[in-house]
């Protein structure tokens, strides 16, 4: 989370970032200007002294960068080096969320369908060893694990289910999974929703999710997008988990609770 100054230049950026038009276009060239950034500790040295005025930065940003991403993109990039950062490293941070954020908007009303998809994909990421493996193997290149991405998910998913995956390669999280968590959050985040994980013994039914979803929507005020998985260990009941909040009425966890009361 940015604090500080640099929340304050988040801000400012996110305020140009436009909410039509080739959104997919925006939100790949603010990736590859995350990177660029990253890339180049000079540049980035420069884009964030605090020393240097914020229009000879973004003078500087637009020389760079003028004829190679959308106008719209050098807009938001120009405005984020117009502002103080409080640390460096924060820059490419900011300038690869609001790529995710333009690569949600850019799903238009299939938002809720990304956010499925990404979770989906994270999950496949975590229950596959020799996938998790060939996406975090350090010899083989980026482009190479990006075309691992396409040819897996091809034109099963939304393009911006597959931008997102490709963007989760960077190395910008620790791992892939963490970042695609990162990114639904975004996603979440952009339709006013929270994100909750709901652990289940068995599928939930249609009406079961309404009324759960309906539930904790009044609970904390908004929508809440679920993110269900089918978890034998829960052995039955719910397993919720928002944000810090944990709700567990689950069979194993009120077991678990017997026995540590018989062992006191």
């Amino acid at each position: 989370m940015m604090r500080g100054a640099s929340a304050d230049a988040y801000a400012a950026a996110a305020a140009v970032l436009p909410g039509t038009g080739d959104l997919g276009r925006v939100g790949q060239d603010l990736f590859g200007t995350a990177d660029l950034i990253r890339s180049e500790p000079g540049l980035r040295r420069v884009a964030t002294d605090v020393s240097i005025p914020g229009e000879a930065k973004a003078e500087l940003l637009r020389g760079v960068l003028a004829g190679k991403v959308s106008p719209e993109a050098l807009a938001v990039v120009t405005a984020a080096v117009s502002h103080r950062w409080t640390a460096g490293r924060d820059l490419g941070d900011a300038l690869e969320q609001l790529g995710v954020v333009a690569t949600v908007r850019s799903a238009g009303g299939d938002a809720g369908r990304l956010e499925d998809e990404v979770f989906a994909v994270g999950r496949l990421v975590q229950s596959n060893p020799g996938l998790r493996d060939a996406l975090s193997d350090p010899a083989r290149s980026r482009g190479d694990k990006a075309d691992l991405v396409t040819g897996l998910l091809g034109d099963k998913v939304l393009p911006a289910t597959v931008a997102l995956v490709q963007q989760s390669l960077s190395g910008s999280h620790r791992t892939v999974s963490v970042a695609l968590a990162a990114y639904q959050k975004v996603a979440a985040e952009v339709r006013g929703q929270g994100v909750a994980t709901v652990r289940v013994a068995r599928p939930l039914a249609a009406p079961d999710r309404e009324r759960l979803a309906g539930v904790l929507a009044r609970t904390y005020g908004r929508d809440v997008h679920l993110n269900v998985i089918v978890d034998p260990d829960v052995i039955g009941g719910i397993r919720v988990e928002i944000g810090d909040d944990v709700i567990d009425g689950t069979v194993s966890s009120r077991l678990d609770d017997a026995a540590r009361r018989l062992a006191g």
